[in-house]
Parts: C-alpha cells; structure tokens; sequence
C-alpha cells in the first residue's frame, strides 16, 4: 500500500534490480500525446510548403517536451519514493503536457505560445517543488545546496521563458537559443559539488523505453497516413514502396538503438550529462521519421504541394541523422576495428543518397537500413570478443541480440 507521506530522499546509485514503475510508464505514454501533436503539425507545415518555418517550429516544441520529460526522469532516477504526495506531483506534471499539448496548433499555426508556456510553466514548477522538498529531507549539506539550486534555476528561467511570448517574433529564435542553453547549465550549475545518485541502469531502461514509444508513435503515424492514402485516393502502388521502406527503417532502427548496453558509456555525470543531453538529437529525428512517412504518403496521393525530392528528404534526413546519433552517443565505444566502425556513418551517407531515387527513395532507404543490421550483426558474429551480453530482465539498454 502507498504511504502518504515519506522522506524524499536519495535514493542509491548501486540498488539492485532497478526498474521503470508503472507511474514512470504512464508519464512517458502522456508525453507522447505532445510528441504527436507536434509531428501533425510538422506535416502540415512541410506539407504546405513552410518546410524551413515547420522545422524550427518543432525543434523549439520538442525541445520544451523533451527537456521537461528528461529532467523529470534523472530525477525520479535519484529520489522516487513512490508516496502518495510523490505521486500527485507527478500528475500534476503530466496536466502540465497535455496543456502544452492543447497548445501545439497555436504556436505552429498563428506563433502564439502563450499556451504551450503554461503548461511548460505547470511542467517545471510542480518539478522545482519536487527538489524543494527533496531538499528538505537531505541531511548531507551539499546535497541540499545541490536540491536548490536545481529548484531556484528551474523557477528563474520561467521568468526568462516569458519573453518568447512577449518579445517581436522576429527575435524569438534567438531568445529561444539563449534560454535553451541557460535551461542545459542549470544541471551543470547545480550538480558542481555534489551529484545527485542517478542509476545508470534505470536512467539506460527509461531512454530506451521512451525510443520504444516514439518509434512505436512513428509506426502509429504512418500507418494512419497508408490507410488514409488506400482509402481515400486508391493509391495503393504508390503508397506500399513507402509502408515497406518505412516500416524496415522503424525496425533497423529499434534494433540498431538497442544492439550495445548504453548503461555501460554511464560511468560519470560528465558522461551522463553528454549522453542525455545528446538523446534530445535522437527523440527529435525518430518522431521526425514518422512524420516524414507522413508527407511521403500526402505528396504519393497528391495532397501534399512540394516535390518528390523534398517528401523523400524528409524521410530520409531525419533517418540519417538518428543513426549517426546512435554511433556518436554510444555504439562508436562498442565497435572493434574499421569495419564495425564504419558500418553506421556510411549507411547514414547510403540513406542521404537514396533522396534521388525518386518514388523509390523510402523503399531504398529501408533495404539500406536493413543491410545495415545484417552487416552488423555478421561482423559481430565474426568477432565474439565484442558481442554483446544478453539482455537483462528489466533493462532495456541491454543487447537485443
């Protein structure tokens, strides 16, 4: 049964059988309520023909999904009590998203984020009270220090964030760029001293499962975006090249995420820091692919105003930019030799080409991809040395095979 109340405090880096809870699992499949909202909207802006307008507008929206989200998880990863006041604090983070959520269309549409900041308001606020609390109970004083100055700089920069809604539009992406930055320093700030007890293998297990939901709202996206096109339009010949190129790019990467244990690069805050900071490129792209399939499906049929050239690089560029991330982050430390190591970047420059295959692009792009999980898994087979261990039960950064 749930306690009301308990002390929030560290939890240890070196527990045993660390998993996601349910909670955890329920915050992530919110979140990604706003991951789709701010896909629809990107369609729509390629779509039109605002494909430069689209991109920024979705990088700055996903920026506030994925930086509240992280920061949610490295916390909960340290201090998780599971008590009852835990819990409704929580809740009342996930309102903060559907609330930003209910303001995607806006911001995209008429450049208006009053909404969306209110609920990124709602977001930060109700995790600046979680560390004031775990401040609270902290006995050790630079842990305490380091409880506040997480909470004083999460509620500082919602003063800052205020001039994206008040300053000319014009000037919005570069205030944007300064307070993106700011929000990044603020773990960097406040961990100097003293680091707070993350767990490498639960911090490994809730990345791996929020790829899992954004491939999974990929998958959801563009099979939508293939009924509609079947349905509506009769289009089945130029719609099924791009579901099976799709759907091959959706599974290689899935596989190629979760071939090496990425809890075994979480061996400092340093490297932590990069490697979580480093997923914001990772989330980005893997939503990004799925609304690219979209726009695939909308110009095959005809409803989409832009080339087969740019329908096809919307696919593919955010397909090449997910694997490259995976190889920078952490697959590059697992790779033995020229070979393995190549694997990655050269089927990412393979996938970039495939562009100029004309309607024949996103199916291209899939059989490169799937070539690339077959020649990995053969070199690897060829040097057991480095094969990766078998998952563990409840880690989802673990080897797939």
């Amino acid at each position: 049964m749930t306690q009301p109340f308990l002390p929030l405090t560290a939890r240890s880096r070196d527990e045993s059988h660390r998993a996601s809870t349910p909670l955890e699992l329920f915050f992530d499949l919110c979140f990604v309520v706003a991951v789709a909202q701010a896909g629809a909207e990107l369609v729509h802006a390629v779509a039109e023909g605002h494909a430069g307008e689209g991109v920024l507008n979705y990088a700055m929206i996903f920026f506030a999904i994925w930086w509240a989200w992280m920061n949610f998880t490295w916390f909960a990863s340290a201090y998780d009590n599971d008590d009852v006041l835990y819990r409704v604090v929580t809740l009342v983070q996930i309102a903060g998203v559907l609330i930003l959520a209910a303001g995607i269309s806006r911001a995209f549409e008429d450049h208006d984020f009053l909404v969306v900041y209110l609920g990124y308001l709602v977001m930060r606020l109700a995790l600046a009270s979680q560390w004031l609390r775990a401040a609270h109970h902290a006995t050790d004083p630079l842990e305490r220090a380091m409880c506040r100055r997480y909470a004083g700089g999460v509620v500082a920069l919602q003063i800052g964030w205020l001039a994206l809604i008040l300053a000319p539009e014009p000037a919005r992406p570069w205030i944007f760029l300064v307070m993106a930055l700011a929000e990044m320093s603020v773990p960097l700030f406040a961990e100097r001293h003293a680091p707070s007890t993350w767990h490498p293998h639960h911090i490994a297990e809730r990345y791996g499962l929020f790829t899992i939901i954004v491939l999974g709202e990929t998958v959801a996206a563009a099979t939508v975006a293939v009924k509609t096109g079947i349905a509506e339009n009769d289009a089945l010949g130029e719609v099924l090249p791009i579901a099976a190129g799709g759907l091959l790019l959706v599974f290689a990467a899935w596989w190629i995420y979760f071939v090496v244990p990425a809890h075994d690069r979480l061996t400092s805050s340093r490297e932590a820091f990069r490697w979580g900071y480093g997923h914001y490129v990772i989330f980005a792209a893997a939503a990004a692919v799925g609304a690219g399939l979209e726009i695939a499906v909308e110009q095959a049929v005809g409803k989409a105003h832009i080339s087969t050239l740019a329908a096809s690089s919307a696919v593919t560029i955010p397909s090449a930019v997910f694997l490259m991330s995976v190889w920078l982050l952490h697959a590059r430390y697992f790779k033995v030799g020229l070979a393995q190591q190549l694997v990655l970047p050269v089927s990412s420059l393979a996938i970039l080409l495939c562009t100029f295959a004309g309607h024949w692009a996103i199916l291209a792009a899939g059989l490169v991809a799937a070539a690339t999980v077959a020649v990995g898994v053969t070199l690897t087979a060829r040097n057991p040395a480095t094969r990766p261990g078998p998952p563990a039960a409840t880690d989802a950064g673990a080897s797939t095979g």
